[in-house]
């Protein structure tokens, strides 16, 4: 049987006790307390129930006191058995009284099942209260016993194998030291050897170095020689372009005033025609508008130049100024 199952018979063992000790409570309070009335003055009827709740009070005690010194395996001694016996005597005095003083065996009977099971009932669960603990207790021992086997054993094969991993190490480290001894040796011989080669090498890495050093400061020499060049080189290229490129700046001056000079002088051509006596064609008709925009004659006056329509050379000039605009805006942007 398993703690589990031990449990499950100690909760079955108390719910039943407790339900009977209860039953037997009610059954005892509805049996003893008119009895208790008939034999109590009429004003003081009122505490006829105390009787028997501190005689089932009395039960209780005793029921659940036993339960706890039961499961701790302990023994309260006389006393308690004296208590729960008086008590259970009590009880079923008390049943039994009003039929056995009316001479009605029957009612004996009948009133005495619930205080003799009440009675039996404490005896019997404490007793198997007491079997309970003490197959607990055999079951808790013996899962100690076996746990301290268990442990022993544990321990002992620990112990052997500590003793065979000293004997191990043991064994491992004479070989180590052995083994630490020759490779001494050898590495002595091996230093001696590799001393002298160090020596040779370190000789000939010195020539080497010498070699390589004057190689290097040739090489380097060279270098310095190439970059200077190569610089000189630079600056001649960069005083040639920056040459041709304030020569191209000045051709485009030249060639921009000599365009702007011309525009003028075109300009100047087309106003100083005077007033057209017919409507000019539409191409020279917006020369000559563009040439009165530029010199910032009115509407009407390059109306009077071209021969056409207010309308035609306000709509022309409203052009201008937008593309004036425009190429302001793109100048700023390009800013």
């Amino acid at each position: 049987m398993n703690t589990v199952q031990i449990r499950s018979a100690e909760r079955a063992l108390s719910v039943g006790t407790w339900l009977i000790v209860g039953g037997a409570m009610l059954y005892s309070i509805l049996t003893v307390t008119p009895l208790a009335a008939a034999h109590t003055p009429d004003e003081w009827d009122w505490t006829a129930p105390i009787l028997p709740l501190v005689v089932d009070a009395a039960v209780v005690i005793v029921v659940r006191l036993d339960a706890v010194l039961a499961r701790l395996g302990g023994h309260g001694g006389r006393w308690p058995v004296a208590l729960r016996w008086m008590t259970g005597a009590m009880t079923l005095a008390l049943n039994v009284a009003d039929s056995a003083l009316a001479r009605d065996p029957v009612g004996v009977a009948v009133h005495a099942v619930a205080p003799l099971l009440l009675i039996v009932t404490a005896e019997t669960g404490l007793a198997y209260r007491r079997a309970i603990t003490a197959a607990v207790t055999e079951l808790e021992e013996r899962r100690r016993a076996e746990r301290d086997e268990r442990e022993r054993v544990a321990r002992e094969r620990a112990e052997a194998a500590r003793r065979e991993a000293r004997e191990e190490r043991e064994h491992a480290a004479r070989l180590a030291r052995e083994q630490r001894e020759h490779e001494a040796r050898l590495a002595r011989e091996a230093a001696e050897r590799e001393e002298r080669a160090r020596r040779e090498e370190r000789e000939r890495a010195e020539a080497r170095e010498r070699a390589e050093r004057e190689e290097r400061e040739r090489r380097e020499r060279e270098r310095e020689r190439l970059r200077l060049e190569r610089e000189r080189a630079e600056r001649a290229e960069a005083e040639r372009r920056e040459r041709e490129r304030q020569e191209r700046l000045e051709r485009e001056r030249r060639e921009q005033a000599e365009r702007a000079e011309r525009a003028e002088r075109e300009r100047a051509a087309l106003l100083e025609r005077g007033p057209a006596t017919a409507k000019l064609p539409e191409d020279e008709a917006r020369a000559v508008v563009a040439a009165a925009f530029a010199v910032g004659l009115s509407v009407r006056q390059a109306a009077e130049l071209c021969g056409w329509s207010v309308g035609w050379v306000s709509t022309r000039y409203a052009e201008h100024r937008g593309a004036d605009a425009g190429g302001a805006e793109l100048a700023i942007a390009s800013r």
